[in-house]
């Protein structure tokens, strides 16, 4: 009966936005004559943004109408990177209840997320958690719920992710094991697909998606994390030194060095359109990945396995040099996205150098 009304409340609340409703009843459902699970817990969804409007646009109706529906109390923050897409004018015109901050510059995800922290932190009454989205999300109904009932009875938990779904309903890879030398293998070098979907790549076991229950992991894709204030408290905020990429890899080390641990929570369910802001740039995002994964084993390894993770980059960039230039000559690439191809596999070199 649960699964046949969440549709109908769905939809109240999709009509609620249409029709222009004032903010205060849209604030998590209170208009709604919901029992509430845990009305103290409290909460701050975060969405840092870059020039992904349509997708933006379609995040904040999603997660708005999942927490009218939630028991949760608490705001909707977008940060936003500098974008020219007409991203900030496009939510404060229809989503006023939602608290902008457009910034001059793109400062990247960690210090955004950060910036946002920060400030709730200094508060006077600060949320119990934090629900990190990337824009191109859509939150399922009961998600928001899902993640904080678990957080509520799981106090050793210090950050937990959803099953992330691809847009056609298909389960998404959405938890790992920390990454190694296999992984850093597995991403340069053909492989059969058996093995890169297997846990020798840091991938966990897909029946334990689709079984439902939670399970214990080192980290999610970052697309979409419910964090624990106490926890942020006592290890700190994400490391703004990894401008994309890694950060939430290194933030659950550092939870778990701590003691804390991460879960992924199935039953909760969001969809992930994967990598609409970088996409738009693959050459820069190429570099800003290597750049982070060399900073990430720098600082958490010694120095033989990272100068077999240079060895074994390396290797991997000359043999990516090598296919793509037989590309060039079959015709198949242009002499163009062969240079550019090239440069990137030349600054990559130059960052394994620093």
């Amino acid at each position: 009966m649960f699964g046949l009304l969440m549709p109908c409340l769905q939809n109240l609340v999709y009509h609620t936005l249409a029709s222009g409703a004032s903010p205060g009843t849209l604030k998590f459902g209170r208009s709604l004559g919901l029992a509430y699970n845990h009305p103290k817990a409290m909460l701050v969804a975060i969405i840092v943004s870059y020039n992904v409007r349509q997708y933006l646009e379609r995040c904040l109706e999603t997660l708005l109408a999942d927490l009218a529906t939630s028991g949760v109390g608490g705001e909707v923050w977008v940060f936003d990177n500098a974008s020219t897409d007409g991203s900030p004018e496009m939510v404060k015109e229809k989503f006023p209840e939602v608290k902008l901050h457009a910034h001059e510059a793109n400062i990247g995800f960690a210090s955004a997320n950060n910036f946002v922290m920060r400030k709730l932190l200094a508060s006077p009454s600060p949320p119990d958690y934090f629900f990190i989205l990337n824009p191109d999300t859509e939150v399922l109904p009961g998600a928001t719920r899902t993640l904080v009932k678990f957080m509520e009875e799981n106090p050793q938990a210090a950050l937990v992710g959803p099953k992330l779904l691809n847009p056609d309903g298909s389960i998404q890879p959405s938890a790992f094991k920390f990454p190694g030398l296999v992984q850093t293998f597995f991403d340069f070098f053909p492989t059969h697909p058996r093995l890169y979907s297997s846990p020798l790549n840091g991938r966990y076991p897909g029946f334990l998606y689709r079984k439902g229950k939670p399970f214990a992991i080192d980290h999610p894709l970052g697309a979409a994390m419910l964090v624990r204030r106490k926890a942020v408290e006592e290890v700190g905020l994400m490391d703004e030194g990894f401008f994309i990429y890694c950060e939430e890899i290194d933030w659950c080390l550092r939870f778990k060095k701590a003691g804390w641990r991460i879960y992924c929570v199935p039953q909760a369910e969001v969809i992930h359109h994967i990598a609409k802001s970088t996409s738009r740039f693959p050459e820069k995002a190429m570099v800003e990945l290597w750049k982070s994964r060399y900073r990430f084993f720098s600082k958490h390894k010694g120095p033989l396995f990272v100068k077999a993770f240079r060895t074994l980059v390396n290797l991997g960039l000359n043999y990516w040099a090598m296919r793509d230039s037989r590309l060039a000559r079959e015709g198949l690439i242009s002499p163009e996205e062969l240079s550019r191809r090239l440069e990137t596999y030349k600054t990559i070199r130059g960052v394994l150098s620093q």
